[in-house]
């Protein structure tokens, strides 16, 4: 008896050390260093690209129109998307002075746009193309220097082994209830053969975690592990709304900046002391829509990566390419658009974070090391007060033609002396402490 006993309580004390073990996360000092990285990139690009864009209506349309999931699958009978060029993605990419990508490896319709031993659901198996566009991608990112990241879907509009079903894919005929276990197994494979088969991936970002009611048991962090231990620099991104949770190593806001909830998505996020992105729209819709040309002017796109990077925020900008494989040509003027304004004043934004100086209605302010880089976007008179409590300035300069900006003194501050009212896309006056 005191034998079993002795054994009871060694074993009931790994399990208490293994449980903590579980729930304290440590990120390695590869992560920590691509959190750095991560932050210092500060633009990147998101790509919406599946079998939906077939019907050019964005990517929640199997849900929206309530499309049976088995007529929704023979969408990849035709799927040849004869114009798909990596290179040239990743070329544009570049040129839109973006550092990074994240593609959309699968979506809630279930359909993996990668070779995957899990499912004969996938742009290899299903369709005509026969190849791995995620693997080209991957490769060209390498070889041109493009960090990349793989969105990933957690819900599932057609697998039965998602169940119990969530708040959406109501209508789309499934009525086998599958195994939940099955499912989680499922994922954490798909996961695998994506860290496992394309090199170096920069991050995975989760999205559908909203879909089941708060209380319900993902068993998220045995994923959260499994990316870690397979590789640990790779950081854990999740579009869940919520404050972030244990294992994950960046924030995410959908359609806004940090701190704000215009879209009602962050009600009950705050935000934590992680890199921080937010990611947005050109136009209204994520995947290819035919009909949504109502594309954000180019000053609005520069306005929004500025206020990013004002909110110490990342970036990551949208386009869903056409069903053949292109991007549509106004999002490629757009990119072009960002990546010239870039090339001007980039040192304001690559490798800064947000400024001592709080976002303000004039704009918001940037930093790197002593100095401060003041965005002004939207100024009503040529003075311009800036509350620098406990900060000694050298000097006062506009960042184009490096001219002397006259300052006075104040209290908490210095007010700033424009010659006239900037209506420049964005005025920089940097600032040396």
């Amino acid at each position: 008896m005191k034998q079993k006993y002795t054994l009871l309580v060694v074993v009931s004390f790994l399990f208490v050390c293994l449980s903590m073990a579980q729930q304290s996360y440590v990120p390695t000092n590869d992560n920590l260093k691509n959190r750095e990285e991560f932050q210092d990139m500060k633009f990147g690009v998101f790509i919406h690209w599946g079998i939906y864009s077939m019907m050019a209506d964005g990517e929640w349309i199997m849900n929206n129109k309530n499309i049976n999931h088995n007529e929704y699958a023979k969408l990849a009978q035709g799927f040849y998307p004869s114009k798909y060029d990596a290179a040239k993605w990743v070329a544009d990419v570049k040129a839109s002075g973006a550092k990074y990508i994240c593609i959309t490896s699968r979506h809630h319709d279930g359909f993996s746009m990668f070779e995957t031993k899990q499912s004969p659901f996938n742009i290899v198996d299903a369709t005509p193309f026969k190849r791995d566009i995620i693997k080209e991608l991957a490769d060209e990112c390498h070889k041109q220097g493009v960090k990349l990241h793989f969105y990933y879907s957690l819900l599932d509009w057609t697998r039965n082994d998602y169940y119990p079903l969530g708040r959406t894919g109501h209508g789309v005929g499934r009525t086998e209830k599958g195994n939940w276990d099955s499912y989680h197994r499922f994922m954490k494979n798909q996961i695998t053969e994506l860290l496992t088969n394309y090199g170096e991936i920069g991050a995975i970002w989760f999205d559908g975690l909203w879909d089941q009611p708060a209380e319900f048991d993902w068993k998220i962090r045995e994923i959260y592990d499994l990316i870690h231990s397979i590789q640990p620099g790779c950081l854990v991104i999740n579009n869940h709304h919520l404050t972030p949770l244990e294992g994950e190593d960046g924030q995410t806001f959908e359609k806004d900046l940090p701190g704000q909830n215009k879209t009602g998505f962050s009600g009950t996020a705050t935000i934590g002391q992680l890199p921080l992105e937010t990611c947005e729209t050109m136009n209204n819709t994520w995947g290819y829509s035919i009909t949504d040309l109502n594309y954000k002017s180019e000053k609005e796109l520069i306005h929004y990566l500025i206020k990013a990077a004002g909110n110490n925020a990342n970036l990551l900008m949208n386009v869903g390419p056409r069903p053949n494989g292109e991007f549509p040509d106004i999002a490629i003027q757009r990119y072009c658009a960002i990546g010239d304004w870039l090339k001007v004043y980039g040192e304001s934004i690559y490798n800064t974070r947000g400024g001592v100086i709080a976002p303000q209605e004039w704009g918001v302010t940037t930093q790197n090391g002593n100095k401060l880089f003041v965005h002004i976007i939207n100024l009503q008179n040529n003075k311009l007060f800036l509350p620098l409590t406990g900060k000694k300035v050298r000097s006062a300069k506009s960042f184009l033609d490096k001219k002397t900006i006259k300052y006075s003194k104040e209290k908490d501050g210095i007010v700033l002396q424009l010659d006239e009212i900037p209506n420049d896309t964005d005025f920089v006056v940097v600032l040396e402490f």
